[in-house]
């Protein structure tokens, strides 16, 4: 069977479609792109917000307009809150809900009753991540969260927490590392929760992953800012750990903070942050932060912006707030309007751009270790243009004449320049 996986929203969503691929690919199936006439088309979509959603339907639609005759799969946070209504758009063949994603793949060849020998019948497994375009790979090691940020749809759509053992991710990690993979994001809906509900924690986590594979780059996802757990900055020692951290805080306002059932204080954020550059020098922070939480006053964003330009976050995700129905927030009075919203996020893309020059400015004329992905564009010279990140997750380019020598390959290059956002480095 061929077999296309589309994803909408954020890196968990990644990691799943990941490993749905590696499981069709074991049961030896093909995956293939969406022009290459699928067989089933599997989504998994996102309800983060209400854009999210509207997204997450729009791609359904087009997807099934695009394959009519493909069998379509959705799963994931949209399919879940919205059960009936995922079931009756036009051309879906099958609803997974968050709680059954683990048996996707087994669902899927059920449904379609696929009995005919699998198409690749030897080495069902080759490279299923680079057959879509990836050169690192996103590792769920749990889902669901045990908190209840009142904004925030992602945890009742997710449930509880629920956290892969360790040797499973070890085996996993070494799979893909067998592949090529150079690089791999650990990711999970709470990933600092990881292990709450089997005795352990993040910090064992990394620790066998440096101990027992040689997957030359870890990263992790997104970290709540309480959950680090103590000696959690030695493991950067080990040069194997990239020296980024996104640590969302979602507000600089700690009335704002309280009203979203947040954990951490901005005087809490502000030692945090100086821990981790004090004992990981070059460490890049990022954040998040939502503009226009119900009642956010002009007071209460002045200091959000005040904040964010003393932290100097490298880069922001930056959300407009989304009334999502079933949550705390959807109810509280004085929503903002959107104009204010509009208004406030292009005052805070215009703090970060400055923040991110600069950090990029004082990395100008140091050598560092790039992981090069593929050729993006060809220059006017017929040279390729290949783009990478640095180890403290910094945007680089290069243009070679001979991108097959970089490519998928970690190279000790020199830092430049600066184009358009995008540090600009000569490999050596």
């Amino acid at each position: 069977m061929r077999v296309h996986l589309k994803t909408l929203g954020c890196r968990l969503n990644e990691a799943e479609i990941e490993s749905w691929a590696n499981d069709f690919g074991a049961q030896g199936h093909l995956i293939v792109q969406e022009n290459d006439a699928p067989d089933a088309l599997v989504i998994n979509t996102c309800a983060v917000t209400q854009s999210a959603v509207r997204k997450s339907r729009q791609l359904i639609r087009k997807t099934h307009a695009s394959n009519p005759k493909a069998k379509l799969i959705i799963s994931g946070c949209y399919a879940t809150l919205n059960a009936d209504e995922s079931t009756a758009l036009q051309g879906v063949d099958l609803v997974v809900n968050n709680q059954q994603k683990d048996q996707l793949v087994a669902l899927t060849l059920e449904h379609t009753n696929e009995l005919a020998m699998p198409t690749m019948a030897t080495e069902p497994n080759e490279v299923a991540l680079f057959a879509r375009g990836r050169q690192r790979a996103f590792i769920k090691v749990q889902d669901g969260c045990r908190y209840r940020c009142s904004f925030c749809i992602v945890t009742i759509a997710r449930g509880e927490e629920k956290s892969r053992n360790i040797k499973e991710i070890i085996d996993e990690v070494n799979a893909v590392n067998a592949q090529g993979v150079n690089e791999i994001i650990i990711t999970g809906v709470h990933l600092g929760g990881y292990g709450s509900d089997i005795d352990s924690d993040l910090l064992n986590l990394i620790t066998a992953l440096l101990e027992q594979t040689n997957v030359p780059r870890i990263r992790m996802g997104s970290l709540e800012p309480w959950d680090l757990p103590i000696g959690f900055f030695k493991l950067f020692k080990n040069p194997r750990l990239m020296p980024h951290l996104h640590l969302p805080i979602q507000s600089g306002s700690d009335t704002v903070l309280k009203r979203m059932s947040r954990r951490c204080k901005t005087d809490e954020f502000r030692s945090l942050v100086k821990a981790a550059r004090e004992a990981v020098p070059g460490i890049n922070i990022t954040s998040d932060i939502i503009v226009g939480f119900p009642g956010e006053s002009e007071t209460e964003w002045q200091e959000t912006l005040d904040f964010v330009d003393e932290i100097n976050f490298a880069d922001l995700h930056i959300f407009s707030y989304s009334k999502r129905e079933g949550t705390k927030a959807a109810s509280m009075p004085e929503q903002v309007d959107t104009v204010y919203k509009k208004n406030r996020s292009k005052a805070l893309h215009q703090i970060t751009a400055k923040a991110r020059h600069a950090l990029m400015t004082s990395f100008i004329g140091s050598h560092c270790d790039v992981l090069w992905e593929d050729v993006n564009s060809i220059d006017d010279d017929g040279r390729s243009v290949v783009m990478g990140y640095t180890p403290n997750y910094l945007r680089v380019k290069t243009i070679t004449s001979h991108p097959a020598a970089i490519c998928n390959q970690i190279k000790a290059c020199r830092l430049e320049s600066i184009d358009n956002g995008v540090m600009v480095a000569r490999c050596d």
